[in-house]
């Protein structure tokens, strides 16, 4: 195996969406990341669930004595476990992280959790969009009249979440190598987007942030940061917050500054945006790419999904690799001595169970336990 941390033994319990994305992440830079699935069907086709490539498979029914056994067994070879199960249920498996510290003492022990492991809403059910909103992010995303935009799910799962526990593990392994002794990673996707939350917080208590969606300088408001409809019912977006950057969006638009409203006033917002937004429906979206074309205004398109595969900065780039019969994205960020890789495309539950028994020197008898007490390895191969 290859990377930067594939010195690095990962045992992921699997579950969805910022757990999987962490281990992810440390896989594609060479770790090797043993999921833990459940016997029986994913709910995705395999070659669909994008964060579980590179990644092996062992299947266990942690129900059963012997599989928990065997979570032991491989908890005690790990450097690091990944679970984002609610507060109390690792624990009732007999897998928590006591347990688990007592069985292996330099064990980084990642918990990945919406609300966190205490407080009043810890033991409630939540997604993406409910962490959002009580952090106070989701009320600041959309426009005025209508309800707050949900950002996808990329800023409590991924971003406040699996991002979180992935620096937060790496942080733990870096001190338990020069200590040699483990701890917990408490990753909360609360935590995580109020961390992400701080500029924000910070022009609130400035006062230069107003409560109101679409009224301040990165939100939609101003007329320089925002997307615009095009003649061809498509959209371009523009960030040209500095002076500079403006003036050359200006010029573009044939505008005069001397005959419009000045920017810097924000009651001349709305007169700027529907000025700007009149410009931009006289021409198509590949009309202004054209007229943008090596001008700094802070310009692009706005590309679909399938659109931005095929662009040419992001195909001379590579930001995307074929592997596998699909299109997937390829490791970020790069390394210039050891980068991350695409290598293996994610295996079905329990597709390298008696390969990875054989790998981590786990014992045979209790492999032998394992096909009479529920649990499923593949027949030897």
């Amino acid at each position: 195996m290859t990377g930067p941390l594939s010195d690095l033994r990962i045992v992921e319990f699997s579950g969805q969406g910022p757990g999987p994305f962490a281990g992810g992440l440390l896989a594609d830079f060479g770790a090797d990341v043993i999921r833990v699935d459940r016997p029986g069907q994913p709910l995705l086709p395999p070659e669909y669930d994008f964060y579980n490539r590179n990644k092996r498979s062992i299947a266990l029914d942690l129900k059963s004595a012997a599989g928990r056994e065997a979570a032991v067994a491989l908890v005690s070879a790990a450097d690091v476990v990944i679970e984002g199960f609610r507060p109390g249920v690792m624990d009732r498996l007999g897998l928590g992280y006591d347990a688990c510290a007592a069985a292996n003492p330099r064990l980084i022990y990642g918990s990945m959790t919406g609300w966190g492991q205490d407080g009043p809403m810890a033991m409630e059910a939540g997604h993406d969009i409910n962490y959002l909103a009580l952090t106070g992010t989701l009320h600041a995303i959309g426009y005025p009249d209508r309800p707050p935009a949900p950002p996808l799910n990329l800023v409590a799962d991924l971003g406040g979440g699996g991002m979180y526990l992935a620096f937060g593990i790496l942080a733990a392994v870096h001190e338990a190598r020069r200590s040699g002794r483990g701890q917990r990673v408490d990753a909360a996707m609360i935590d995580g987007v109020s961390h992400l939350m701080s500029a924000f917080m910070a022009f609130t208590q400035q006062g230069i942030w107003t409560e109101r969606r679409a009224d301040n300088i990165v939100d939609g408001g101003s007329p320089d940061y925002g997307c615009y409809e095009t003649a061809d019912g498509k959209h371009v977006a523009v960030g040209a917050i500095e002076p500079q950057f403006y003036a050359a969006l200006l010029e573009v638009l044939g505008l005069d500054p001397a005959t419009i409203p000045d920017r810097a006033e924000r009651a001349n917002w709305p007169a700027l945006k529907r000025l700007f937004a009149d410009r931009f429906r006289q021409r198509t979206r590949a009309e202004w790419e054209a007229a943008m074309a090596g001008r700094d205004a802070c310009f692009s398109p706005v590309l679909s999904i399938t659109e931005a595969w095929e662009h040419p900065q992001m195909r001379a780039r590579a930001v995307h690799e074929r592997f596998g019969g699909l299109v997937h994205p390829a490791p970020a960020p790069r390394l210039s001595r050891t980068p991350g890789s695409l290598r293996r495309t994610t295996p079905a539950p329990g597709e390298n169970s008696r390969e990875i028994w054989s790998d981590w020197g786990l014992p045979q008898a209790l492999w032998d336990r394992l096909g009479g007490d529920g649990a499923t390895p593949p027949a030897a191969g």
